[in-house]
Formats: C-alpha cells, structure tokens, sequence
C-alpha cells in the first residue's frame, strides 16, 4: 500500500518535492506556514515567493547553472515550467517576474489532485514511520528549528543574506542612464547608470561610511561570500565595486563613446517593466542611508524605492552529518531534507534538491528502490557535496565545476585525448553531463507517469 508523503515548507524546493511526488502517483500533504504565521523576508501566501533577485542566473550553453537548469527541465520540473512561463528580459540569464512565477506555481500546485495544502505551523519533526520532507529553508520557524537542532546534533549552522532594492522604472533619468547588455549579450535587457572617476569617488565615500542596522542576535557575522552586502564589498578597498558589482566592462557611455569609470545595472523585475532591481546591491544599511547614498549614482537622483534592501537570517544544516546522497537522512531514512536548509545556495540549487527529495520520498512510499543522480550531473555533485563533503568545513555552495567529476581519461580517449582548453573541457562535461542525465532519467522514470509541461522552451531545445 503506498504510504502519503509529507512535504513542509512551499518555498522553491518543496514545491518541487511536491508537484514531483504527487506526478508520480503518491498522496502528497504540503504544509506552508504562511499567511497564518509569516517570516521575516516573505510579504506573501504564495508558494515559491522568491525574496531576494529574480535572477536564476546564466542560462548560457557551456556554464554549470546552464546544466543544472538543463537537467531540471528535462526532469519535468514545474519550477523550471514556470520560469519559462514568466521570464523576463536579462540578457543571458535566466529571470522571471517574481509575482507571476510564485502565482503561476500556487495555481498548478493547487489544483493538482494528489496534493493536499494545509496552511499551518509544523512545530516538531514528523514521526519515524511518517515520510517526510523538510524543505523550510533558511527562514525555519524557531520552534522547527529547535527540533532540527535536536535531530541533527546541535550542528545547525547559519549566515546572514541580504536582499537589493528594486526601483520604479518612470523614475529613473534616462538623459544619463541608458540600455545595454554587457557585450550586447541581450540586447537592451539591462538599464545602466554610469560613473565617472569624481562620481564614483563620491559615491564610494558615502557608502563605505554609511550607517547599517545592526545585527543583534549573534556575536559573530556570517557572510556568504556570493552574496555580500554591497557595503561589507566596498570596506575590502576602493576598487572591490569596480571589479564586482559595478564593474564597467562591456558597456559604453553613449553620452561619451566610452567605458566608464564604474557603472550600476537595473535588471528588469517583472513584465510590465515598470520595476528594476539594483544588480548586486543587497545590503543592510538603514532605510533612510539607503535612499540618501543610492540617489548619489547618476541617473537615480530621484529614484523612487518600491522596495529597500534588508537582511535575513539563513540556517541550514552540518548535511555531511546527517544525509546521504539521496537526501534521506541517516539515523531516520523515511525523513528527507531539501533545498537551502541542506546547505546549498542558490535557487535552481535548492529545487534541484527539491526534485531528487522529491522522487525518492515518493519512491519510498511506493517501496521502490531510493536513486542517487550519476555523479556527473550538476544535480549529483550537489548531492555529493552536501552529503559527502568535510563536515569541520561545511560551507554553503552555488552551483559551479568545481564540484563536478572530471573527465575521466576514457571519455578523454575517446576524443583521441586532443590538449584542450578549460572552456572546452567545460563544455565537454556539460554535454557528458546531460548525456548521462538522460540516460539515468529514462531507467528511473521508466513506466512512471510524468508532468504534462511544454519541452518548446524558447533558449534551448531539451535532448
């Protein structure tokens, strides 16, 4: 008799976990706190509300976000479904208008017939005979998490993320800011607001001085190094903006004929493009210093904030202690952890744990066989890292090749073993990579039912 699985938490990994479970057959209950208990960073009820940008990063042939995003959409993910539902202008990377995307998800997980919404606070970890999925993220409600702590052996970890200000579009002046893609990648998908030396100067000075909220509750700040405050970057020195975030490279002052000294780009937020966030611009200073310092960037002197920046609390786990490379943990196999509270960083990252969680819980339920992804899939080294990895060194991690297996050097025969460069070797694992993808898909889902979504994705056309 298959069992009901339970998913906690609507974030991006349990809707994954979820919509994968219940398309194979399995009764699905999914728990989401909110609206009757909200979070700090969340302003909504809606499944799969993302808080921070609304970049799901390059999707580019050749790079490792592209493969781990190439992997989900030949897996039928329903985060990917909606991504290309609700993208939007952002040169080679992939965005989505936030509000449509977590609308477009809470619609297809709503009116799925094997899942089961129940809106309610889980405050203590299922029973051992129950199967579950804990997907509550980085925003874990105290009483959850205490009870994790527990579980886990009082290695819960954490670090601090911030999110970027969003701006409105009718308030931006174009006589100085103009449209560009870096290297005409996109065409005119970005809005640049260029600085000369004097400007840059100026704004740099303010910022690195500008006052920040406080954080109270840890004696010691934790940064994920991805993902630093725009002013933690600008106190490592006076350059550090100008080869990150506001680094001009590849765009031209049209009022000039040049590069600028530094520029800030304005990825557009929705559909309407009437909102544009501050590409890279996360921080925690105070509302008021935030307005004052962002209005000195040419183009935003009157900038009309739709949203500040702000920062959260992340928690996660030590996984190498407590999973294994299906995301079952150890010492309770029928308990499964998924997406940022397993330690990985990013939001293609965390459904991709969602999505292996996901057809493992609902395999177990159906006492089928738990599978792990081929090791060289970007979905597998995920795995890998979170389970396998230096557990005295456990750090949060993107997606990169730095995780995947090498070559091994009979797939470097085949090609007649040929010098080549680490551009080509990547593309080589990529293509490696989402062969055996395909091929492990097709063994495991074989005679299984499958998601009913379009495979017509406009960028890249699935195997």
């Amino acid at each position: 008799m298959t069992k009901t699985v339970s998913i906690i938490g609507g974030g991006l990994a349990g809707s994954e976990a979820a919509w994968q479970a219940a398309n194979l057959g399995v009764k699905v209950k999914l728990y989401e706190m909110r609206p009757v208990k909200q979070t700090p960073a969340h302003k909504t009820d809606r499944f799969a509300e993302i808080v921070c940008s609304n970049s799901l990063k390059s999707d580019e042939p050749g790079t490792a976000p592209f493969m781990l995003k190439e992997e989900l959409r030949r897996g039928r993910s329903l985060i990917m479904e909606a991504a290309h539902q609700t993208r939007v202008p952002a040169g080679a990377a992939l965005s989505v208008d936030r509000i449509r995307f977590a609308d477009y998800i809470t619609e297809k997980i709503s009116s799925h017939p094997n899942i089961e919404i129940i809106r309610s606070e889980v405050n203590a970890l299922p029973s051992d005979d129950e199967i579950a999925v804990i997907a509550t993220g980085p925003l874990t409600s105290d009483a959850l998490a205490e009870e994790i702590i527990r579980f886990t052996g009082n290695d819960q970890l954490y670090f601090y993320d911030a999110i970027a200000p969003i701006i409105s579009a009718d308030s931006i002046n174009y006589e100085i800011a103009f449209r560009a893609a870096r290297y005409g990648k996109g065409g005119d998908d970005y809005i640049n607001c260029p600085l000369n030396r004097e400007e840059y100067e100026s704004f740099y000075s303010e910022l690195a001085s500008a006052s920040s909220v406080p954080l109270k509750r840890f004696e010691e700040t934790r940064w994920f190094e991805s993902c630093l405050p725009i002013e933690e970057l600008a106190r490592r020195g006076f350059d550090t903006l100008r080869f990150g975030p506001m680094k001009p490279k590849g765009l031209v002052d049209p009022r000039t004929g040049k590069e600028p000294f530094a520029c800030v780009q304005l990825r557009q937020e929705n559909l309407m493009a009437d909102a544009y966030g501050m590409v890279g611009f996360q921080n925690h200073l105070r509302y008021g210093e935030q307005e004052r310092v962002f209005r000195l960037i040419p183009g935003l002197e009157s900038a009309e904030f739709l949203q500040l920046g702000q920062i959260h609390r992340n928690t996660y786990i030590n996984s190498p202690k407590v999973i294994d490379e299906t995301l079952s943990a150890r010492k309770r196999p029928t308990l499964f952890f998924a997406g940022q509270i397993t330690g990985v960083e990013g939001y293609i990252e965390s459904v991709a744990t969602g999505w292996i969680a996901g057809i493992n819980a609902a395999f177990m339920a159906s006492g089928k066989e738990l599978v792990k992804a081929p090791a060289s899939t970007a979905t597998g080294a995920l795995c890998r890292y979170v389970s396998k990895y230096d557990a005295d060194n456990f750090q949060p991690v993107n997606i990169m090749f730095g995780l995947l297996e090498p070559l091994p050097a009979s797939y470097l025969a085949e090609i007649g073993n040929k010098k080549l460069s680490k551009k080509e070797k990547r593309i080589l694992q990529v293509e490696r990579g989402l062969s055996d993808w395909t091929v492990w898909l097709g063994k495991i889902l074989k005679g299984q039912k499958s998601a009913d979504i379009p495979l017509d994705y406009s960028l890249i056309q699935p195997a």
